[in-house]
């Protein structure tokens, strides 16, 4: 299956290029592939080691064709100088210079937190939440805390997911004061169209942390970060019940496409309407860390 999305800037549909597309198709697609994915490729062993290796300044060497194949504009970086990095996951947590990720401060609206491609639901049903047209999943089981799930019933959801040529730090989408992070562990699989169009419950079985976050003008909102195949590791930098600055950042993946899932409770927020018209029809919408996404009601 190939993979569109709307380019937010332009409004464009533009088809997505695919990091290693021959390797998930096959391994999503076959039955010898899907043997492979269920006894190796979801591992957490297997996703550790190749973590490893993306630390090993030998992986350096990958760095240049990485940028080249997906197109990566690396003057957006503090270093723009790729033998500067120590190893390719240096390179893939990069920092971003502050003015290529303008926030936006209008305290009515949020931002997304993460460079990537977004989907949004609103008045979400609790044990019915959308995976991909055709798959859904609960939010008991996603968060393993039934009151929590409860407390976001009927409220919204925002998706953005992370490819591996995005920016890969993410970030707070308003002002206010974050509780501890708190893991779960679970499997590797990757978050790819193609895997969540094939594997049921993906977000709920991945390695995933989430955050309560006491928002200053939406609330409480459940922010969450899911792990996905080669991703080394989810890395919190922020200091739990420290006051935050809206855009500051929250955390990094290494290596690896990821997703960062926001969950708002009822009438806190109204997303905007060109987002929830692409996801109706299908497509995702392509983001920057700091954009407006969706306004207070």
């Amino acid at each position: 299956m190939d993979i569109f999305f709307i380019d937010r800037k332009t409004g464009e549909k533009k088809k997505e290029i695919v990091a290693g597309e021959r390797f998930i198709r096959w391994v999503y697609e076959t039955k010898i592939g899907e043997t492979v994915l269920e006894t190796l490729v979801k591992k957490k062993i297997i996703n550790s080691l190749y973590g490893k290796f993306q630390n090993l300044p030998t992986s350096r060497r990958k760095i240049e064709k990485f940028v080249h194949e997906l197109s990566i504009d690396i003057e957006e970086s503090e270093i723009v100088k790729l033998n500067d990095y120590k190893n390719f996951n240096d390179f893939f947590a990069r920092k971003l210079k502050r003015e290529a990720r303008p926030i936006c401060n209008n305290p009515d609206r949020v931002i997304s937190p993460a460079d990537g491609r977004l989907l949004a639901y609103e008045n979400i049903d609790m044990n019915n939440i959308v995976q991909i047209k055709g798959s859904y999943y609960t939010l008991k089981e996603l968060f393993q805390n039934e009151k929590l799930a409860v407390e976001y019933n009927k409220g919204a959801c925002v998706v953005i997911r992370l490819c591996p040529a995005d920016y890969h730090r993410f970030h707070f989408p308003d002002s206010g004061i974050p509780q501890d992070s708190m893991p779960i562990k679970g499997a590797y699989y990757s978050v790819n169209p193609m895997a969540l169009e094939k594997v049921a419950r993906i977000y709920c079985q991945n390695k995933r942390e989430f955050t309560l976050f006491q928002s200053d003008h939406f609330g409480k909102i459940v922010l969450m970060e899911v792990g996905a195949t080669c991703v080394g590791s989810i890395v919190q930098t922020n200091e739990a019940k420290v006051r935050v600055v809206k855009g500051q950042e929250k955390g990094c993946f290494r290596f690896g496409g990821s997703t960062v899932i926001m969950f708002f409770k009822e009438n806190t927020i109204k997303v905007d309407a060109d987002i929830i018209k692409n996801t109706k029809e299908g497509f995702e919408t392509k983001v920057n860390m700091g954009e407006s996404i969706a306004s207070t009601i």
